[in-house]
């Protein structure tokens, strides 16, 4: 994980484009105060830090046709190292599952999954979720809708 110390100038790259991926250099120099070029050189290192993992799309679900979003809470019979990987490696492979946290508590796992209807949601849970090796139960929690959907992390600014 990154340590570097950040200044005000880099979090608000950070910020700024969190909020808005596709603003331009020359948009985001002005909107940071600096000119292009060293804004340009701090967004590169900011990157090979790691500080930005990628950019991506906000594709809108609904009008793809994935009208239903579940949450999963999976608790598995093992919690051996090698029994979670092998979970994690499972979880992978699986496009509906758009993501995965591992828990402390009661539940080992909990998925945000995404289907095109219940029937469909059913048909990953009977078929792929339950009969994966080591899940001993899993309790489905259907999204009704998001009220917030921010991306990222809150960034202060100083």
């Amino acid at each position: 994980m990154a340590r570097a110390k950040l200044d005000k100038i880099d979090k608000k790259i950070l910020k700024t484009l969190q909020d808005n991926g596709r603003i331009t250099n020359v948009d985001l120099a002005q909107s940071v105060g600096i000119s292009a070029p060293p804004c340009l050189r701090r967004v590169r290192s900011l990157e090979e830090m790691g500080f930005i993992k990628g950019y991506h799309a906000k594709v809108n679900h609904g009008f793809l046709g994935y009208g239903v979003t579940v949450f999963a809470s999976v608790k598995l019979t093992s919690q051996a190292e090698g029994d979670l990987l092998a979970f994690e490696k499972q979880i992978k492979e699986w496009p509906m599952v758009r993501e995965c946290y591992m828990l402390a508590g009661d539940v080992d796992f909990m998925l945000k999954v995404v289907a095109k209807d219940w029937d469909d949601y059913q048909e990953f849970l009977t078929h792929d979720l339950t009969a994966a090796a080591n899940v001993t139960s899993v309790k489905s929690s259907l999204a009704i809708r998001a009220t917030k959907d921010a991306p990222g992390i809150p960034i202060e600014v100083e």
